[in-house]
């Protein structure tokens, strides 16, 4: 497994979850599911991995993670923002969240701060159209956003990540 330029264990965990399954190309989408969450992104010779356990082209395997918004090749922060740039939530001002997210965190939509904390993107319509415009980071739902929201939900972020630690630490002593 030398070949390629990512984490054998990694490797070694992925390879045994596609073992354990039993229609092998049939669950193509769900490897890849595993693999973005082990790896946190599917890239090249991951992709490459996937298709030579599968004994299936590469560019299959990279069609399907191409085809789907939910797959991404490159890596992303530790933290994920989400604004959503559907009907309702562009009408009541997401635009200018995420045009406010931009300037605090000093990164484009769609791509990740320089320490790897921090990713922008847009997406569709999430279906909380009440709440809207809504921000989703990292799995929480932030409704009837704006920008002047923007600080605290950054704030809290960054309080929320150094609980962790924080409990990470008392864990390990």
């Amino acid at each position: 497994m030398g070949e390629y330029k990512v984490d054998s264990a990694k490797l070694d965990k992925l390879g045994s979850y596609i073992e354990s399954l039993e229609y092998g190309e049939g669950e193509l989408i769900n490897i890849l599911r595993e693999a973005q969450e082990i790896f946190g992104y599917l890239p090249s010779d991951v992709q490459l991995f996937v298709a030579r356990k599968l004994g299936i082209p590469a560019a299959k395997v990279y069609g399907v993670a191409t085809f789907y918004s939910y797959f991404t090749m490159e890596p992303r922060g530790q933290h994920i923002i989400s604004v959503c740039l559907g009907t309702a939530c562009f009408v009541k001002g997401a635009d200018k969240i995420v045009e406010e997210f931009r300037k605090q965190l000093n990164i484009k939509e769609g791509t990740t701060s320089e320490d790897g904390m921090y990713t922008i993107d847009s997406i569709r319509c999430v279906g909380a159209c009440g709440l809207a415009p809504v921000v989703i980071v990292d799995g929480k739902v932030h409704g009837r956003v704006k920008p002047d929201d923007v600080a605290a939900i950054i704030k809290e972020i960054g309080s929320e990540a150094q609980g962790q630690q924080m409990l990470v630490k008392q864990n390990a002593q």
